[in-house]
């Protein structure tokens, strides 16, 4: 096994089973592999799988975080409502706070936004229903 496909088979989302896959397109996370994985190295945090809409890219930019202007030189192409994206916990904690924070998949997102927040905010705002990592319901 390769060091990714060790830390992939590690990594666990907030419900407490095996992270998934977030975005190949765009290709997203720490590490560019899709997932919303993460490391110390990653000071943002880019645990939250959220699929981003208008409002919340608009308070981003209103932040000085412009998700939507493509960065060719980061090969960051720029963001568009709908797509999914691994943002920085703090990042989408700001948007949860001013009321604009995107919907969220919790099968993507990593444990570690349990630190700083509630399982029940982020089901709350969950697209893929918040069922736990057996299949129930909330």
């Amino acid at each position: 096994m390769t060091k990714t496909q060790d830390r992939r088979a590690e990594a666990r989302n907030v419900l407490g089973g095996p992270l998934e896959t977030c975005s190949l397109d765009p290709l997203t996370g720490w590490f560019r592999d899709g997932c919303c994985d993460t490391e110390g190295l990653d000071m943002g945090m880019h645990v939250v799988c959220a699929e981003v809409t208008a409002d919340f890219l608009a308070h981003q930019r209103r932040s000085g975080n412009d998700l939507s202007t493509p960065r060719p030189e980061f090969g960051f192409p720029g963001l568009t409502p709908g797509q999914r994206w691994c943002v920085c916990l703090s990042r989408w904690k700001d948007a949860l706070d001013a009321g604009v924070a995107p919907p969220i998949v919790l099968a993507a997102t990593h444990e570690e936004a349990l630190a700083v927040v509630p399982i029940e905010v982020l089901r709350a705002h969950a697209i893929d229903g918040g069922a736990d990592a057996r299949g129930k319901g909330r």
